[in-house]
């Protein structure tokens, strides 16, 4: 079961972050998502880390989502989405309204200090641009991962796709 939350961590979801990664985390702005006992799934984050811009919104964090997804990415996936944006033309507009709506909900959430921030570094265009984990061409597929972790926080054409051909998410408790 994944549940939308958009909530800033708790100590816990800290503790279980830090573990999931390897390492403290860095950037977050709000848990995007969690299964039914609370374990983060994703990530929100924000639109600079450490003075650079992140162009990952949203963050896949659970090991066992990251450990099936890069299965499934070892397959050649990803060849065969990219052939299939390439004849199928239905999909591939849904795969540029997917970016579209990452693009939007990224500069939605950013607070007015951090857009001007963004402006004041000069990151606007990337910011803005760029798609689903920071893609500038939005007739590829870069990360299965990033692709998985907008469609459990929003409309992902990708992520759809994974969980009709894979059921990613059916073991989630």
């Amino acid at each position: 079961m994944v549940i939308q939350t958009d909530q800033t961590p708790d100590a816990r979801q800290l503790t279980i972050i830090a573990e999931q990664l390897g390492r403290a985390p860095r950037g977050i702005e709000a848990v995007a998502a969690t299964d039914g006992e609370g374990t983060p799934l994703v990530l929100r984050m924000a639109p600079i880390v450490d003075g650079k811009p992140f162009p990952t919104l949203y963050w896949l964090c659970s090991e066992r989502l990251k450990i099936d997804i890069s299965r499934i990415e070892a397959s050649g996936v990803i060849k065969q989405l990219e052939a299939r944006l390439k004849d199928d033309a239905d999909f591939l507009a849904a795969y540029h309204a997917s970016h579209h709506d990452y693009v939007e909900t990224r500069w939605r959430y950013m607070s007015a200090a951090q857009r001007s921030e963004v402006e004041r570094l000069g990151y606007e265009a990337v910011l803005r641009e760029r798609g689903i984990g920071g893609i500038a061409n939005w007739d590829q597929v870069r990360c299965l991962h990033t692709q998985y972790a907008h469609h459990l926080c929003g409309s992902n054409v990708i992520g759809q796709w994974l969980d009709a051909e894979f059921a990613v998410a059916d073991a989630l408790p």
